[in-house]
């Protein structure tokens, strides 16, 4: 639901994947943002009437994607794909992210779209924290790029977990992603993906921002 520039090339990104795609969008003029040999079906209507969404195939989707510019009508529209279709792979984009972490724990997975930019810009301004990259229906399990101090360079990643309590996911290595092994050293330049509660990320970061501790 939604043909602006997100919706229109989440649409044109799925079909060249071999999906199968419905658009839907109340303004026809909307689906001109569709490259010309979009083979998908354009739907005219509103995203959360049970009509247009039967006419756009929700009773066989897999999945449903509310990414208008209206926080209300995205929730509403994937609350009746979830709750009258049955549909379970719902994502909506909100805006307002005080509105994103209620839905979150309501269990409809959100794309909070201020704080995800947000964050991003602040990584450029202030290298050293957190990002959060992704979390649970619940919101209590993060995955979170962490900017670590280069004082853990050299230093098995096992280290880093028993010091912050969180548990090394994965790394990015010269662009390419290494999931770690017991013995696996943390090397300069490589990037930390980190699982974690959410309640300890501000620990977390805290942790491996600063240089270990020296052992006595």
């Amino acid at each position: 639901m939604g043909c602006g520039r997100v919706g229109a090339t989440l649409a044109q990104s799925l079909e060249s994947n071999g999906h199968g795609v419905a658009v839907i969008d109340q303004n026809p003029d909307a689906f001109r943002r569709l490259d010309a040999h979009f083979g998908g079906r354009k739907v005219t209507g509103l995203g959360f009437d049970r009509d247009t969404l039967i006419q756009a195939g929700i009773e066989d989707a897999y999945g449903f994607a509310a990414v208008s510019d209206g926080d209300n009508s995205n929730i509403l529209a994937a609350r009746v794909v979830r709750e009258t279709f049955g549909i379970e792979n719902v994502v909506a984009r909100i805006y307002d992210p005080h509105r994103a972490e209620i839905y979150q724990r309501l269990g409809i997975p959100t794309v909070a779209t201020v704080r995800w930019t947000s964050d991003r810009v602040l990584r450029r301004l202030l290298p050293l924290g957190a990002t959060d990259e992704f979390r649970d229906s619940s919101g209590q399990i993060q995955l979170a790029q962490v900017d670590v101090h280069t004082g853990w360079v050299g230093r098995p990643l096992r280290t880093l977990e028993e010091a912050s309590g969180a548990r090394v996911a994965y790394v990015t290595r010269y662009g390419d992603g290494v999931l770690p092994s017991a013995d696996t050293v943390l090397q300069e330049n490589d990037t930390v993906h980190v699982l974690m509660r959410a309640t300890e990320a501000d620990k977390v970061e805290r942790v491996l921002t600063q240089a270990p501790k020296v052992e006595s």
